[in-house]
């Protein structure tokens, strides 16, 4: 009863494959190696993208934080939601990877809308020397709150960003968990809705640690090439990282795996709600913000559940409401959800 994230959950086996099948012999290393040219080739098929730049890092941080260096002068601002996760959880690393470049937060919950960041962008720009000018403009899908942007939504803050020639950056940590929500393709919800830079999630999603950074435009591929070499980021054994994501993208196990865990989760949806629990917001993909009696939470957390409480702890009235965020990977089982339930029912 594992639901405290989905970066917890194990490896799947047929990335363990891979990596065990390219533990053999000796290959170029530093992304020269041979398994990369194929991740390359599948990436801009799978994105119908065939100019695109493909590169891999090892976290998710360094995916947005070279991401964003790399579109971000020093003296910009990257407008993001007040809950992005490269403003909350990755300790400035955008802006330490930025040397220096800001973020301006947009709103006041987890969805950016034109006119918030149109109201946003007019704020900033307008000091001359003395203020940050203007720069990319940065969204998550799936977001910290587990909704996720649709294809409409997506195309009007790029259309809005575009407007003020500033580019478009997608955190797609949980992206294969976004598509298959939208039942879209990943074209659709990137560059033909004018995402310019995505960072392409593998760790939440079944591998043990690779993410990828595509540029759809390959003018800037040199320089995050520089960027990740200089950032630390860039491995020797680059292979290891290469084999993750080719099994990732074969035979679309990135989609499938997706698919499961939004299913597991709207299995834990439903089982919530028959036992009379709130919600915090929509579930759109794998992750759930609902709310129980402190009663159920000390019983599924005495039977040895995880996950996180989100607005309080366990000392407190047995009867009065306890928020938690509740996040389903692809291992997760039905039999484990339905337990779950049955000790939070008591």
């Amino acid at each position: 009863m594992f639901f405290a994230s989905d970066n917890a959950g194990p490896t799947h086996p047929a990335v363990m494959r891979a990596l065990s099948d390219v533990n053999a012999g000796y290959m170029p290393s530093y992304g020269d190696d041979p398994v990369m040219t194929q991740v390359r080739d599948a990436m801009r098929v799978l994105f119908e993208a065939p100019n695109a730049s493909v590169h891999l890092v090892a976290t998710g941080t360094a995916a947005n934080a070279l991401a964003l260096a790399t579109m971000t002068q020093p003296f910009q601002t990257v407008f993001c939601s007040p809950v992005a996760h490269i403003h909350e959880d990755e300790c400035n690393a955008p802006e330490f990877y930025m040397s220096g470049a800001k973020l301006t937060l947009v709103g006041d919950g987890d969805r950016i809308t034109p006119d918030a960041l149109r109201a946003a962008i007019l704020a900033e720009g307008n000091r001359g020397v003395h203020g940050p000018q203007r720069g990319p403009v940065s969204i998550t899908s799936v977001t910290e709150r587990g909704t996720v942007y649709s294809v409409a939504e997506i195309t009007a803050l790029a259309d809005l960003a575009h407007g003020f020639d500033l580019p478009l950056h997608l955190d797609g940590a949980r992206f294969g968990n976004a598509v298959s929500a939208l039942g879209c393709t990943p074209a659709e919800m990137t560059w033909k809705a004018g995402v310019d830079a995505l960072s392409f999630g593998g760790t939440k999603n079944g591998c043990m640690g690779v993410e990828a950074v595509v540029f759809f435009n390959p003018e800037k591929a040199w320089e995050f090439e520089l960027r990740r070499k200089r950032g630390g980021h860039l491995f020797s054994k680059h292979r290891y990282l290469s084999a993750q994501m080719q099994a990732y993208l074969a035979e679309d196990l990135w989609r499938d795996l997706a698919a499961q865990a939004n299913a597991r989760a709207a299995h834990l949806e439903t089982g919530l709600r028959r036992i009379g629990a709130g919600f915090l917001w929509q579930r759109d993909a794998n992750m759930i913000f609902a709310t129980l009696p402190r009663a159920a939470h000390k019983r599924v957390f005495a039977a040895g559940a995880m996950y996180h409480l989100w607005d309080g702890d366990l000392d407190g009235p047995d009867d009065a409401p306890l928020g938690c965020r509740l996040v389903c990977d692809w291992s997760i089982t039905e039999a484990q959800i339905d337990r779950f339930i049955d000790i939070a029912a008591g």
